[in-house]
Parts: structure tokens; sequence; C-alpha cells
């Protein structure tokens, strides 16, 4: 992959046509109304947009979708013939009789300054200076960045900010940044806390000459600290759209959202959440499950609260730090009637994806979840939910379209590379899983997911030893992060250390006496071992559970010498039934 990208105008264009307007993001808009697009649609879309009064060939919209397990005129067909209900009537997409589609009607590319669509802008995560507490300045970056992607009608477009965090980790400059994202403009900035005030200080710099194109300090009252994001968001759009920016601003001269007296506690308490939540670490998430709930508690609007109590309860389930029970109590508790009618309520579909199918068993439910979110863009969280999902039911071609799209906007987040390698493993691609794996390692040195899969992947073929190492320090810097205790087991039984191998499996095993312990990694050690039954027994268990890896188990590799078993194809025959039952058969 390239280390550094400098074509700003590759990004896809943005589009209006009859009353709709098409986002470089792929956000569609009806006045201000979002309309829902699968992928396929999309790509759809934006080529007959491109083309606009050309015939597109059925191989062409093939091409565009992505696929490449072959081509099927009735696949592209059903597709176009969707966005065409979506779209209805008076958006003139014609059929042409055994050659494809055309779009007939009257479209306009959006441009700028900037070139196609609106400004790419990359947001650097803001600076703490002296006496800010050390949740609000990530705190304050995600908000801002938030805000101005569901800013409507959009001013600009923005960079993923994990890849952004990810580049200003290895200490590159705005510019270097901004060139590695493709982005026309880079957002800097810093906070200082003052006696009364947060000094907020932000550069808006050009990437293609380097030049500062604006500098503006902005003073907010310490009392009204939940407004800084606002009053950053506002100085961005205002400057986009060739506004002024008063020097000095008071949050409470804002929109007032989440400021209100009743609200402050609860607002300042998601903010403290979501960067403890962040962190991956067991005891953090915890606490940020408490300021989550107590937030929801004294603000029943805070939406965005709601949300990441959803998200933060799927990812301990998937770390094996919450039982899969309690997560979905979670989910469904954050998940309250009428919660998508509102602002930013919509993000929580993925989460109610998961319950319906690793808990509910009921995958036309999950699927008809994930359908309703999938006009939502990419977001670290979503698009992990939606690729396990995929992986879960075998389909690692989807996950690999959905991963390879997403690292086009995401190019440097750590998660996507670690979950491509694991992939790859999951198609049965050895050579290719090494490759990413080492490729992940590389750029990603310490990261737990990329720690994690490259585990398990060396010791598969052949670097056992290799693979202990970095796992067993994995497992020893996150002792309540199971999968890793798991996976360091098995690079100790391919090693031939089945004593040890062993001791760790029956560590978990105590420990599962007082706490909920997953189960379904545990299986391959026991198959490396030769213990076949105790690998069905882990399964057994992990399948009552609902483990979120329970089926992703099922089809990997390692778990190859329990096929045709007649318990072990049993417990496939759950996942084969939940496709028909989804199919309507």
């Amino acid at each position: 992959m390239e280390k550094v990208r400098s074509s700003p105008d590759s990004r896809p264009p943005a589009y209006t046509f009859g009353k709709f307007r098409l986002e470089s993001d792929g956000t569609l808009l009806r006045g201000e109304k979002r309309i829902s697009l699968v992928s396929d649609e999309l790509a759809a879309l934006r080529l007959l947009l491109a083309q606009r009064g050309k015939v597109v060939t059925y191989e062409e919209l093939n091409e565009a979708m992505g696929h490449v397990s072959g081509f099927k005129i009735e696949k592209v067909s059903d597709a176009v013939a969707s966005l065409r209900r979506r779209l209805g009537p008076e958006v003139q997409i014609q059929p042409v009789l055994k050659r494809g589609f055309q779009f007939t009607g009257e479209a306009q590319e959006l441009r700028s300054a900037f070139g196609a669509g609106l400004p790419h802008v990359a947001i650097m995560p803001l600076v703490a200076e002296f006496g800010v507490a050390e949740y609000l300045v990530p705190a304050v970056t995600e908000e801002t960045i938030d805000r101005l992607n569901r800013r409507r009608p959009a001013v600009c477009t923005l960079a993923a900010k994990e890849s952004v965090a990810a580049l200003a980790r290895r200490g590159l400059t705005a510019v270097e940044i901004g060139r590695a994202m493709r982005a026309d403009m880079v957002l800097t900035g810093s906070l200082r806390a003052l006696p009364a005030h947060h000094r907020l200080r932000a550069e808006m710099i050009s990437v293609e000459d380097g030049r500062a194109l604006w500098t503006e300090d902005v003073l907010v009252e310490r009392i009204h600290a939940a407004g800084i994001e606002i009053e950053l968001a506002k100085m961005v759009a205002m400057r986009l759209e060739g506004g002024a920016v008063s020097i000095t601003a008071s949050a409470d001269s804002g929109d007032g959202e989440g400021l209100e007296p009743g609200h402050r506690d609860a607002y300042e308490l998601y903010q403290r959440a979501r960067f403890e939540w962040q962190s991956l670490e067991r005891h953090r998430m915890q606490d940020a499950v408490q300021h989550l709930t107590r937030a929801s508690d004294l603000d029943p609007s805070l939406t965005a609260a709601r949300v990441d109590l959803a998200h933060l309860a799927i990812t301990e389930a998937f770390h094996g730090y919450l039982a899969p029970t309690v997560a979905v109590e979670m989910v469904r508790r954050a998940a309250r009637p009428g919660f998508d009618e509102v602002a930013g309520g919509d993000a929580i579909w993925p989460a109610l994806g998961w319950v319906n199918f690793h808990y509910d068993r009921d995958l036309r439910a999950a699927l008809d979840a994930f359908h309703r979110s999938s006009h939502l863009p990419h977001d670290p969280w979503v698009t992990r939910a939606r690729v396990m999902l995929a992986l879960s039911r075998g389909r690692t071609e989807e996950s690999a379209r959905l991963i390879n799209n997403a690292l086009n906007t995401d190019p440097y987040s750590a998660w996507l590379h670690a979950r491509l390698a694991w992939t790859h493993h999951m198609n049965g691609d050895a050579a290719e899983s090494v490759i990413a794996a080492e490729a992940a390692l590389d750029q990603f040195p310490s990261h737990e997911g990329t720690e994690l899969y490259a585990g398990i992947i060396l010791a598969f073929n052949g670097q056992a030893e290799r693979a202990g190492e970095i796992v067993g320090a994995l497992a020893q810097r996150r002792p309540y992060f199971d999968p890793a205790t798991a996976v360091h087991a098995y690079t100790l039984a391919v090693q031939g250390k089945s004593d040890e191998a062993r001791s760790i499996l029956e560590r978990l095993e105590w420990m599962g006496r007082e706490r909920y312990v997953m189960t379904s990694l545990s299986a391959a050690v026991y198959v490396a071992l030769g213990e076949y039954e105790n690998a069905l027994n882990e399964l057994r268990t992990a399948n009552k559970a609902r483990c979120p890896w329970f089926f992703q188990a099922l089809a990997d590799p390692r778990l190859a010498p329990l096929r045709n078993l007649p318990e072990f194809e049993g417990l496939k025959q759950i996942l084969v039934t939940m496709e028909r039952v989804a199919q309507g058969d």
C-alpha cells in the first residue's frame, strides 16, 4: 500500500439531479431526508450519473459494483431495479434492451475551488495544552467531526478520523497527513485552560502549498466546556461558506444542544465515556458503561450516548469482557422506541442487527437491520459490524469487498488491515493471509487487533514461535482479553508445548467459574492438542452462550480436523437453517 497519496481529485464527485443530491461520501439526500442505498445501488448510481446520457453496459455496472466471482446480468438488473424504486419515477434511468441502462435526466456535477465536489478536509487531533482535562481534547475532536458529518447541507467531506489519528501518532506534519489522505485542507488546533475560559486556537492549512488559510481564537467559558465542539464546527462551516467568525465566542450563543443546565452533566459524562471506552481496556470500558448509562438517564434526548452504549456493549462482547446476554440487554435498552426517528439514531441499527443474528438467530431481522443502516458512510464501528456479519455467514468475498471499499477512504486503519488478513485466513488463502498479517504488523506494531489476528495466522502457517512471542506479550498487557489468552495457548500447542497450553486452558476454565469467559477460540487449541471432544465441548458452550465468535470459529481452517464429525456438522447446520429461513424456504 502507498505510504502517501496525493491525488485530491480522485474522490467521487458530488451531483444534484431532480430533488436529489449525492454527496462525495455516498450520502444521498432528497431535500433534507437521507435515502438509504446499499453498496451496489450506490455504485450503479455513481456510474450512471458520471456517464449520464450514455448507455452503461451490464459489464461496466458489474465492475463498478465490485463483483469478482462472476458476471450475472440478473444481479446487476436487480440492483438497478431496486435503485429505480428508491428514487421514484421522477429520476429517469432507462433500460436499454440487451445492453444496459442509461441516465436520461438532468444532472449537475458540483465543483468547488478545490476540485470536484466539496472540499475535502482532514481534522487532526487537537493538542492539549496546560490545564486541559485528558478526556476533553479527543472528545472535542471527534464531536467536531461528527457534527460536520451530520451538517446538512454539507460544507465539506471529511477524511477518515481513524487514519488521520494514526498518521498523527506517527509524527507526520499537517501537510503530510493532508497529502496522504488526499485532502484539500487540514484543520489543526490546540486547547488551553485559562482561569475562567478555555481558549481554542484553530488553523486551516492548504495542502497544496502549506500556507495558513485562516487562524481563529475562540474563548469558551469553562462552565460551557461541552460547547467547544459546537463553536469549532460552526467556525469551520462559516469559513468554508465564506462567512466571518467573531474572535471571541460563547458556547451559549450556539445551538444549545446538550448545553442546557439539566443536560450539561449528561453531556460531560458522555464525553468522558467516549474517551474511556475507546481505550479498549476492560476496567475503563466498564467505567464508560456507567458513564453512558448515567448520561442516558439524565438526558434521554442525548441520542449519541445511547448509540455509544450499544456500540460499547457489542465491542465488550467481542473482547470477552461482557457476557452476550448482558450485551444484548444493554443494546435493547439503548434502542428505545422511536430511536431511528431522531438525528443520529439510525447508527444503532448495526448493533440491533448483531443482536438479531448472534443472539436471536434471526437472520432475516438481522439483514433488515443492516439494510436500514446501509446509507451510513464508513465509520470504524459500523464497518466492523458489517464485516463481522459477512464473516460469520462465511461470505469472505463480501467481507473483502467491504474492507477494500473502506480502505479507499480509511487507508491507515489498523483494524481494517488486521481484518483483511483474517478474511484471507477464513477464505483459506494461506499465502495472502500471511502477507497481509506481516504488512499489518509492519504498519501497526503493538496494535491489539493486528497482534491477535497475526498470532493466529502466523502460528497456523509455520511461525508458531514468533506468533507466541507476539500474542504472549499482548495477553500479558491485556490479562482480561480472553481471545488473546486463547490464541497464546494455541501458539504453544502448535509448538508442541502441550503442558503450557493446557495450563492456560485450565486457568481460563477456573476463571469461567467467576465471570464470563469466551470459549469459541479455545476450540482450536484443543484441536491442535488432538483433543477433539474437548474442542466440541468448547463449541457447545459457545453456542449456548451465543458467543459472537461462534460462527467464525466453525468456519476457521484451524478446525478442519473436526469436519465430518456428526456433532460438528450439526453445529454448522444452525447457520444453514438460518439462511434457509431468511430466504423463505
